[in-house]
């Protein structure tokens, strides 16, 4: 089961997309930055076969209907609303009985999986594929997702190509070691074979085994941290 929802932000009306069913414990996926095109939506169907129902919020919403290409679109965001949008997208699930919500989210949606989890402490779990920039703050002066780690309130798992640029595997050794000096759980696991975006299958970055692995310990963590 998949639809279209609308929700309204400051306002301004969203769509989410929506699978799975109404009573289920919900995960709140953070789209990547061509948006809810059809490799989100098709994560999005994998996880009601794990049990769970999703959300994806457009975070897209408040922009123009225009030519920009995605990187554009990114650039425009802004951490302040990106977290109204998210707590819109938690509010839906709840609407729609989840007993409990978890985030996960796929590059610049890793990064806001990561930033969201550090906002909103009624997350069970976080999930960072990919997720880069979090050292960087997206439309103010500060503080990153990075800055906010001490502030981070449920378990975090990343799952990171080694041969991806954005995050580094600099990067990512960086953000662990952050982790670990605020005591943070968390568990990183990055594939050698991998770049950016290897659960895509939409995509030549596509590495079959590496993201079936990466998905498998994605759905296992999730389970683990609900209760």
């Amino acid at each position: 089961m998949s639809e279209w929802i609308e929700t309204k932000v400051a306002g301004s009306p969203m769509r989410n997309y929506v699978t799975g069913e109404p009573g289920s414990n919900g995960v709140l996926v953070c789209m990547h930055a061509p948006g809810i095109d059809e490799s989100m939506q098709e994560i999005a169907g994998w996880l009601p076969d794990a049990g769970y129902q999703a959300l994806i919020p457009d975070l897209y919403h408040r922009q123009p209907d225009d030519d920009a290409s995605p990187l554009e679109r990114l650039g425009r965001l802004k951490d302040d609303e990106i977290i109204a949008d998210l707590a819109s997208g938690v509010a839906s699930l709840k609407a729609r009985q989840a007993p409990q919500v978890a985030i996960i989210g796929f590059c610049m949606g890793g990064r806001l999986a990561y930033l969201y989890a550090a906002e909103d402490h009624s997350m069970k779990s976080a999930v960072v594929f990919y997720g880069g920039n979090i050292m960087v703050p997206w439309g103010h002066q500060g503080p990153s997702p990075y800055d906010r780690t001490p502030e981070i309130g449920c378990p975090v798992l990343g799952l990171f190509g080694g041969q991806d640029t954005n995050p580094s595997p600099e990067d990512v050794i960086r953000i662990s070691v952050a982790l670990d000096k605020h005591s943070k759980v968390h568990e990183f696991h990055s594939y050698a074979d991998a770049g950016h975006a290897f659960l895509n299958t939409m995509r030549p970055s596509y590495r079959k085994e590496s993201g079936a692995d990466a998905w498998q310990k994605a759905v296992a963590w999730l389970n683990q941290h609900f209760d």
